[in-house]
């Protein structure tokens, strides 16, 4: 019997390097031979081998080559009772010669061999690996190692799986929101998001019509992960193929919301800010549950209050929109709390009045030098660390009209 302390430091190392390995197209050969070589003599196992699912069958996929002095079964028939068995229990030592995976193995060699077998599942692929025990095997050591290194690789192969998942999601939802900025005359306009996850819950996007007016949102769908990231893709979606210059602003965004409580995410919604703004400063809004947005004209503050519930949270929701008139030299700013409820070590909030404090005191700087010192005043108060939700803002500043001198 293996020494338990020298047993449990070996397997701990071993299911680290499965926690810490590459699963490329060589991690599953490399980790069965690295349990063999670890253990073979402690668990008395040898000549592994993996097994992948074909069609009706298991073939062998490695060793490719025949052991010494002996053959070895090239596929294993899925139907068979003993594969069934092991399915069924996800790892099984097959001691009946007359139930065997392989009854090759029981007659192959002049001493006691038998096979002992787990199952691997991936999120596409399916393997049998199987080793021989040879003669001083113990039971609850064999499946207890067995057990724990085939948890740890499924495991290992399914965060890797979903990592992968999480990642296309979040080139997906980066290329939803906007490139660059739009032009237009008299105003700057600036935005960033920056997710806490690979994939965010944030949104913002801008809706230019033509030279005399545009369009712009901001939203923050509830929940994190790829649910808010799918909802975020169809609230942006929406907008895109909804808004045009002579629709109705509040009956799109009415039909939008139906369509949100609809679907297979109705559980989750959206606080949604959405304007049209002339060039001439007159700027009209909805505001459906979203932090209020605020306008800087020197030290004058206003907020731009809520017209709304979220979105999708009803199937009819009591929307309207108002008015607010932007002053040349007047900042714009829309923001999600990812922003305001940034904490310190203190677990103290970043807050509303830390947010109007540095827009007012850079609110002579252009869109995009007061976009880049809210972000860094919110990162420097957070003490640099990680993210722990999603912040957007966006930066709207009319510029001064020019004036002109009298001959």
């Amino acid at each position: 019997m293996t020494e338990p302390k020298t047993f449990y430091r070996k397997l701990d190392f071993l299911l680290n390097k499965i926690g810490h390995a590459k699963t490329g197209k060589d991690f599953l050969f490399l980790i069965v031979k690295e349990l063999e070589n670890t253990f073979a003599q402690d668990l008395n196992i040898g000549r592994g081998r993996i097994y992948e699912e074909e069609e009706n069958d298991f073939v062998l996929i490695s060793p490719k080559e025949n052991f010494k002095n002996m053959k070895i079964t090239s596929s294993i028939s899925k139907d068979s009772e003993p594969v069934e068995a092991l399915i069924k229990t996800k790892s099984y030592i097959f001691d009946n010669p007359s139930f065997s995976i392989d009854p090759a193995i029981n007659f192959n060699r002049k001493e006691y061999s038998i096979p002992a077998a787990f199952t691997i599942r991936g999120t596409e692929n399916f393997w049998i690996i199987i080793f021989e025990l040879r003669s001083g095997w113990i039971r609850e050591e064999i499946e207890f190692c067995f057990n724990a290194v085939r948890s740890a690789i499924n495991s290992k192969l399914y965060s890797e799986a979903v990592k992968n998942e999480m990642e296309q999601a979040g080139l997906i939802q980066q290329s939803l929101l906007p490139t660059a900025a739009p032009v237009i005359p008299g105003y700057q306009v600036s935005g960033f998001s920056q997710p806490a996850e690979v994939v965010g819950g944030d949104l913002y996007d801008y809706f230019k019509f033509d030279d005399t007016s545009f369009g712009f949102c901001i939203g923050d769908a509830s929940g994190h992960g790829i649910p808010a990231a799918l909802l975020v893709r169809d609230v942006v979606t929406g907008l895109r193929m909804g808004l045009e210059k002579e629709m109705k602003t509040v009956y799109t965004l009415k039909k939008l919301n139906r369509v949100i409580n609809k679907s297979v995410y109705s559980s989750l919604f959206v606080s949604l800010f959405y304007a049209d703004l002339e060039v001439g400063g007159n700027l009209f809004y909805v505001n459906a549950g979203h932090p209020l947005p605020f306008l800087v004209s020197g030290k004058e503050v206003t907020e731009l209050k809520s017209t709304g519930l979220v979105f999708g949270a009803l199937p009819e929701v009591s929307i309207h929109q108002t008015y607010i008139y932007i002053k040349p030299g007047s900042v714009l700013v829309l923001y999600s709390d990812g922003i305001i409820e940034r904490q310190n070590r203190h677990k103290e909030e970043y807050g509303l009045e830390r947010l109007k404090e540095v827009v007012i005191k850079n609110q002579k700087k252009n869109a995009a030098e007061i976009l880049n010192e809210i972000f860094n005043s919110a990162k420097k108060f957070g003490n640099s660390n990680k993210w722990e939700d999603d912040a957007t803002v966006i930066v709207i500043k009319r510029e001064e009209l020019a004036v002109t001198k009298e001959k």
